[in-house]
């Protein structure tokens, strides 16, 4: 399992907007489900502060984001720009795996 998790804050009157291309159900799951290997995605919005969102894309592993990124990176950029409008602030936190029990 390969995760990577982004924080938002949507301009405030872009909220709903933002949080139907971000969803589980949203064009950014629609273009990740196109591709081999992932696995899902959440949209968790900040209970202390709700202007912040995180999002938690799950991939099988990083080879499979990776390959993503190279089959699908042009349609990627392209709604990756389209989302821009929306966005007051956007900060990849990072990349994680599972850490395996003894």
């Amino acid at each position: 399992m390969y995760v990577i998790v982004w924080e938002f804050v949507p301009k405030a009157d872009c909220e709903v907007e933002f949080a139907r291309k971000y969803g589980p159900g949203g064009e950014w799951a629609a273009l990740f489900k196109r591709a081999q290997g992932f696995v899902g995605t959440e949209l968790l919005r900040d209970e202390r502060r709700p202007e912040r969102f995180v999002t938690v894309d799950r991939w099988a592993s990083e080879e499979a984001f990776r390959q993503f990124r190279v089959q699908f990176g042009e349609q990627y950029e392209t709604l990756d720009h389209e989302c821009e409008i929306m966005i007051e602030q956007e900060r990849r936190i990072g990349s994680f795996t599972p850490v395996l029990g003894e």
